[in-house]
């Protein structure tokens, strides 16, 4: 009886001992000075993320499942990602089949990321935001294209200054996409392009597109006079609904034909915007404005942050991405501004400079600060819809940036 208690406690004891070896804290301390400590900073990032999203309601809607990716994938022992599925840019299928020599197998993220990697979540992403998207103010001033296109100037000399500094040519091209300051689009380019970079690329396009209201308005007023900031534009002409059917099929049939590479993003941009005007399919447009979008976005923002390992996020070269994309984001406002200054000129006065800084892709976030800035020269002053023109066609502008890299780089 005493050898049978004696073999129950050392059974237990084994159990025990087994479950300890096997839990996170003993992988953690055990190797403390290797890759236990880069484990600990990642969990604490992750944290700071959600204290930001829910204390400073800061992209709340993305940050949160980013920063709960990131702080799951990082808990040592969980196996919820493993980035050996997709190394050296491949999908690597026999880690989903079971057939992989090392025996390792894909984990609940490694299958969810496949809607990254395959291009899924952004084009649904921006099918929900056609649905959301009201383009009657371009429609109303066209003009407001141009100044859409100007801020994409961002993209273009953050991909320059990024290849300067030693980045390839993919790399470069994904960390300018960050001027566009739209997310979907980001992720895309870069899971194409990148794939690597695509988690430091996520954290600083969705990080600067939350501190708009900060970025923004220093540099609204350094690049423009208190005259110009103080000038009313008239109303803008009532829009037919013909034109607003009209509109998301030209503009996919027109912007695809040139360019090819567009036909995802502008495709189901314009996709999800004629669900919402054609007047025939409201339950379609409901559904993708909420259920389908909600969905996407909580698989999208997980497995991304998923993708911020310890070993690839803690790089000097994640530093040099987030102060890159901060370049990128203040060059496309400056470009947007500049380009408003121009026609302010041109038009004598007709036209508010400050609308020019909402061409970046932050809807409806960068107009709302254009409005601000306006009243604050001018309480009489209202920009808003003047200001949702350039917001929405920064839209455009991003999807079409996006595939002229693609069309390049890819």
């Amino acid at each position: 009886m005493h050898f049978t208690l004696l073999s129950a406690g050392i059974g237990i004891w084994q159990t025990i001992n087994d479950l300890w070896l096997d839990s996170g804290i003993y992988r953690v301390f055990s190797d403390f000075f290797g890759s236990g400590w880069q484990i600990l900073v990642m969990i604490i990032i992750a944290c700071v993320l959600l204290y930001l999203a829910i204390g400073r309601k800061f992209e709340p809607l993305l940050l949160v499942p980013i920063a709960t990716g990131m702080l799951l994938a990082n808990i040592a022992g969980g196996e919820l990602f493993n980035p050996a599925c997709f190394k050296d840019g491949m999908v690597h299928w026999e880690y989903f089949t079971g057939h992989a020599e090392s025996g390792v197998q894909a984990g609940l993220f490694d299958y969810l990321y496949l809607g990254v990697k395959l291009g899924i979540y952004p084009c649904l992403i921006f099918m929900g935001v056609g649905a959301m998207t009201d383009f009657s103010p371009l429609i109303a001033n066209p003009k407001s294209l141009l100044l859409g296109a100007a801020a994409q100037l961002g993209i273009f000399t953050a991909l320059l200054l990024a290849s300067l500094l030693g980045f390839g040519a993919n790399a470069a091209a994904s960390i300018g996409i960050i001027g566009g300051a739209d997310g979907p689009t980001a992720i895309l380019v870069t899971s194409m392009l990148a794939p690597d970079k695509l988690a430091p690329i996520a954290v600083a396009a969705y990080s600067y597109m939350a501190l708009v209201p900060v970025i923004q308005p220093p540099i609204m007023r350094l690049l423009t006079t208190k005259k110009e900031r103080c000038i009313v534009m008239k109303q803008q002409r009532p829009v037919s609904k013909r034109e607003l059917i009209v509109f998301p099929i030209a503009v996919a049939a027109i912007v695809i034909l040139i360019l090819p590479a567009t036909a995802p993003l502008i495709g189901s941009l314009m996709l999800g915007n004629l669900l919402r005007v054609c007047g025939v399919t409201e339950r379609l447009s409901k559904t993708v404005q909420n259920e389908l979008c909600n969905i996407v976005t909580i698989f999208l923002g997980v497995t991304v942050g998923a993708t911020a390992v310890y070993n690839s996020f803690l790089k000097l070269e994640t530093l040099e991405i987030i102060a890159l994309g901060l370049f990128a984001f203040a060059c496309g406002t400056a470009g947007g501004v500049l380009l408003g200054k121009l026609m302010c000129f041109l038009t004598h006065g007709k036209i508010n400079p400050l609308i020019g800084a909402a061409g970046v892709s932050a809807v409806p976030m960068a107009a709302r600060v254009a409005q601000k800035e306006g009243q604050r020269a001018n309480p009489a002053n209202f920009l808003l819809m003047h200001a949702m023109g350039p917001n929405v066609a920064g839209v455009i502008g991003s999807a079409v940036a996006a595939g002229v890299l693609l069309s390049i780089f890819g």
